[in-house]
């Protein structure tokens, strides 16, 4: 299960915190819809704040958060009005991340928050809206119109995806439920009819879309729901890899059933197998370091060498 890493949840908050501190008393439902959270999502970083301070982190130095009667109350420490000494690059890296956060859900331009990054993108002598550009993959923003308005207006999309596990192009009815920026990359969540059930779609992989004349009802609620690119079924094969040490992020990055660190640093992990041209990709892109050294499918344990011996046919 792909989850939100530490820095989506830190972006998060940066756009939540101020607004928090700015609108006391305000109620958790309220918040919810603001910044387009489940109550469970909104109450997790919530739980967060009470360890987020300055040293020496004692009690006077912290976050405080209080929730009564389903009202919030956020309090900055006093150590947040002092004025922060920071490097020329520090500072630009904070103005860069302040431009995402107010791309958030809910973010205020004009709040404390932002205000205060326009002095110091001021004060650098730099426009962030021109200067610092962030970009959450090449997704079209024609696109990324089209399908906001669907999921608010609940109309049915007819949409041409690109699978890149499957290496394949298929024409989906969507009825979008949310998009949502995770781990750099525009997503579509939504149920669909082709496959029957709830979906996540790549942004930048949706190569054409057309709104339909059907509509659908809003979709229940789902606290705990997260987002996953991939559920793996449990007749899909599984293969078990060798990766050498700076192959740590096929771990972080992808669904797996156990990972062994080895003592040289390496890892031994099982991976569950969505499509042979996903797992075809992988192995190129890892190289000679990485093995299959078990595989359900006995044609996994040569699918290197076959990939290999493929991709120097087509440039020979």
């Amino acid at each position: 299960m792909t989850r939100p890493t530490a820095g989506d949840r830190m972006r998060r908050i940066l756009a939540i915190v101020p607004w928090l501190a700015a609108h006391p008393g305000v109620r958790v439902d309220e918040v919810c819809a603001r910044f387009d959270l489940t109550r469970a999502a909104l109450l997790a970083d919530l739980e967060v704040l009470p360890f987020i301070g300055v040293p020496p982190y004692t009690p006077d130095t912290l976050i405080q958060v209080g929730i009564d009667d389903d009202r919030i109350e956020v309090v900055l420490a006093q150590p947040f009005d002092r004025p922060l000494r920071l490097t020329p690059e520090q500072a630009l890296a904070l103005v860069a991340a302040g431009r995402a956060a107010r791309d958030l859900p809910g973010a205020d331009p004009g709040d404390p928050l932002q205000r205060g990054l326009a002095k110091l993108a001021g004060a650098l002598g730099v426009d962030p809206d021109e200067v610092v550009e962030v970009h959450l993959g090449p997704a079209s923003t024609a696109t990324l119109s089209v399908l906001r308005a669907a999921a608010a207006d609940r109309r049915r999309l007819e949409i041409d995806y690109y699978s890149y596990g499957r290496d394949e192009r298929t024409t989906r009815q969507v009825d979008p439920h949310r998009v949502v920026a995770e781990h750099g990359r525009w997503y579509l969540e939504g149920h669909c009819h082709r496959s029957g059930g709830q979906r996540l779609f790549r942004v930048d992989r949706i190569v054409d879309v057309r709104p339909l004349d059907l509509t659908f009802a809003p979709p229940g609620p789902d606290p705990d729901a997260d987002l996953e690119a991939y559920r793996p079924a449990g007749d899909d094969p599984r293969v078990t890899l060798v990766l050498p040490p700076t192959a740590r992020w096929v771990i972080e990055q992808y669904p797996h059933e156990g990972a062994e660190e080895r003592p040289d640093g390496g890892w031994t992990v099982r991976l569950p197998v969505s499509a042979d041209a996903w797992l075809a990709r992988l192995l190129l892109r890892l190289g000679p370091d990485a093995a299959v050294v078990a595989a359900d499918d006995p044609r996994h344990l040569t699918l290197a060498a076959a990939s290999a011996r493929r991709v120097r046919a087509r440039y020979a």
